[in-house]
């Protein structure tokens, strides 16, 4: 996608987003605004994916569902569109080389110096806890080299519960924590590396988030509305 075609679509979409869901916004100064990065979000509902990118102070790429590359009827146009005009890269999730296909195209955009979102959860939560985090985050941080900024989430439930087919108004809050540096890790065995790793970025999503912890990986449904593909 042209940085032309983004431009656009931000300016249209983030300005329209802020005005219908007033979201606060804090931590912007903790995103690099330069060289790769990874920003990596508890997730709570479709509209996360949208939410990120307007409270972000440089471009965000995303994994999004093939499907929504592909949708009819003015829902599917709208989805389509949007998607289409921002960074998201479609991907089947269902493919039996999904994982692996999803961690070479965000390591790609980090090695061309791009900023890219990432749910460790792998999907989003349907019961409001916060789950834990899958080590394809630590893998993408140690590999490329690159800081985690954790970001909090709250109220984009609100925005679009599970199984809701529209938006709703509702207030959101958007928060960027302090980066996490893969440096510390680096000279560790690789396995706990990453788990170490991602840990800490998970409390560091919980503290900004405020969620109830859940001791376990959350598994994805078998047909799942999720937007994004975590890693």
């Amino acid at each position: 996608m042209s940085a032309a075609s983004y431009r656009l679509s931000h300016g249209v979409v983030a300005p329209l987003s802020k005005l219908l869901w007033r979201p606060t916004i804090t931590g912007t100064e903790n995103v690099p605004l330069t060289g790769g990065v990874l920003l990596a979000s508890n997730h709570l509902s479709f509209i996360d994916s949208f939410a990120i990118p307007i409270a972000a102070p440089r471009p965000v790429s995303f994994l999004a569902k093939s499907d929504y590359f592909t949708g009819t009827g003015i829902s599917g146009a709208i989805r389509r569109g949007f998607f289409e005009g921002s960074n998201a890269i479609p991907v089947d999730r269902h493919s039996s080389r999904a994982a692996q296909e999803s961690l070479d195209a965000a390591l790609l955009v980090l090695r061309e110096g791009g900023a890219f979102g990432i749910y460790p959860e792998g999907t989003r939560s349907r019961d409001g806890r916060l789950y834990r985090g899958r080590t394809g985050v630590a893998w993408l941080a140690l590999t490329a080299g690159v800081p985690v900024v954790p970001v909090g989430l709250v109220g984009t439930d609100r925005v679009q519960p599970i199984g809701a087919r529209f938006p709703r108004f509702a207030r959101i809050r958007v928060a960027f924590g302090r980066p996490v540096r893969p440096a510390a890790y680096a000279g560790m065995p690789s396995g706990k590396a990453r788990r170490l790793l991602t840990d800490e970025v998970m409390d560091a999503i919980a503290a900004l988030s405020g969620q109830e912890r859940a001791d376990t990986y959350n598994e994805l449904p078998p047909e799942s509305t999720g937007a994004a593909v975590g890693i």
